[in-house]
């Protein structure tokens, strides 16, 4: 995985987008005491990324597959980024439901082209292994992510946690973009190979 062009910083892009981005642990103070909107307004909070993902979900199946996916993954990532920083500072309750709404939406993007990504460059004899490495990733993402937001939240209070978790978003894509240039301009991915060198010695290919 080390030696990969595309899953690495694929996975890497989800991994650190939601260790700093994600705001689902502290919705519950946004919506007490930011927004005042209570339980129930905390359940529509906690909806609405579910919405987004399963409309772009269905969106994508009427769309003609990605020409561009690096690009799209990047965009998406950045989408994400902008949609946290945007909630950050919301005072609205809709306004608020509208980007976290667009977090779950962009965020599927992400999914579908990384699990894709995923799928087409892992030889046959590793995408078990593969498999559970991404999963321990994304995974452990969610989980960091939560002690994050709650550690930064302590320090800065939640509104400055959710702004530097955007922000951090903004430098991983430019971080990304860099080590692994040739994620931008990737074709098709139905165009993709099993990557050179992916496979250990001896494995099937």
């Amino acid at each position: 995985m080390r030696r990969s062009r595309f899953l690495l910083p694929a996975i890497t892009l989800d991994l650190f987008a939601v260790l700093f981005g994600g705001v689902t642990a502290l919705l519950p103070i946004f919506a007490r005491d930011l927004l005042q909107v209570g339980p129930t307004g905390l359940g529509w909070m906690r909806a609405a990324p579910s919405a987004g993902a399963l409309t772009m979900a269905l969106v994508t199946t009427r769309m003609a597959p990605f020409r561009r996916p690096g690009r799209a993954l990047l965009i998406a990532v950045m989408g994400f980024g902008a949609a946290t920083i945007a909630f950050a500072f919301s005072r609205s309750f809709g306004w608020s439901l509208a980007c976290l709404f667009l977090t779950g939406l962009f965020d599927n993007v992400s999914v579908v082209i990384r699990q894709t990504i995923m799928q087409v460059v892992t030889p046959d004899a590793l995408r078990g292994r593969v498999g559970a490495v991404h999963f321990v990733f994304i995974g452990l993402s969610n989980e960091l992510g939560a002690f994050e937001s709650g550690v930064t939240a302590a320090l800065v209070g939640p509104v400055g946690s959710v702004l530097l978790g955007g922000v951090a978003t903004f430098v991983v894509v430019a971080i990304v973009m860099k080590k692994w240039p040739e994620l931008w301009p990737l074709g098709p991915l139905d165009l993709l190979e099993e990557e050179p060198g992916y496979a250990p010695a001896g494995a099937p290919k």
